[in-house]
């Protein structure tokens, strides 16, 4: 392969990439304000201009469009917890939870269409397994340091993380498809949410009746 053919070579692949990234982004907001059965590649390809045929040179399938599209929401949102993960392991465990759990609704209401893809949008089947994501890993990281650390009481790490991701997902939720209600300030309200989750908590494991 001489010099010319290299450089249309990698021309074309920029050119390739770039078109997919254009599909992805129209297709997120098409997803997300029609839901996954009203979506059609044909009103996609009209939205951004092209023939239907060349969304399928990219992907086979909508249902393989939207699977890329719910891998690259938890992928960003994975990012954004590792990198606090990174930072501040050095922290007080507690503190650092509280930190992690804000950074979560963070990332959510900073990035709407990623948390609709990851946990609000559905397009399997009710009875097909779950697939948990690495990024609930980091969650469970933190919790189990606050256990080993005796911060908290001791319980069952999957349970403590299930239940504050409840807790934040929740008030995440709701910020994002009830913007209109009268809410306090965010921040407040978040902040509550949290503390009311980790500080019933903290504290030692009280002995049952007749131990």
């Amino acid at each position: 392969m001489n010099i010319v053919q290299y450089n249309e070579l990698s021309q074309r692949s920029v050119r390739q990439e770039f078109a997919r990234n254009q599909i992805l982004e129209a297709a997120r907001e098409l997803f997300v304000r029609d839901g996954y059965r009203a979506f059609s590649m044909r009103r996609l390809a009209g939205g951004i201009g092209c023939a239907v045929g060349t969304l399928y040179l990219h992907f086979d399938s909508k249902e393989e469009l939207f699977q890329t599209l719910v891998e690259q929401s938890f992928e960003r949102l994975y990012q954004y917890l590792s990198g606090l993960w990174a930072r501040h392991q050095d922290r007080d465990p507690v503190v650092l939870l509280k930190k992690g759990l804000f950074t979560y609704v963070e990332f959510g209401l900073r990035n709407p269409n990623d948390y609709h893809f990851a946990f609000l949008l559905r397009a399997t089947s009710p009875e097909q397994p779950y697939r948990v994501h690495p990024a609930f890993d980091i969650m469970r990281s933190m919790v189990r340091r606050c256990i080993e650390e005796c911060c908290f009481r001791q319980l069952d790490v999957e349970t403590v993380a299930q239940a504050l991701w409840a807790a934040i997902h929740g008030v995440t939720s709701l910020l994002i498809q009830r913007p209109n209600f009268p809410w306090v300030s965010r921040n407040k309200l978040i902040e509550q949410v949290i503390n009311n989750a980790v500080d019933s908590l903290v504290g030692h494991a009280v002995p049952e009746e007749g131990g």
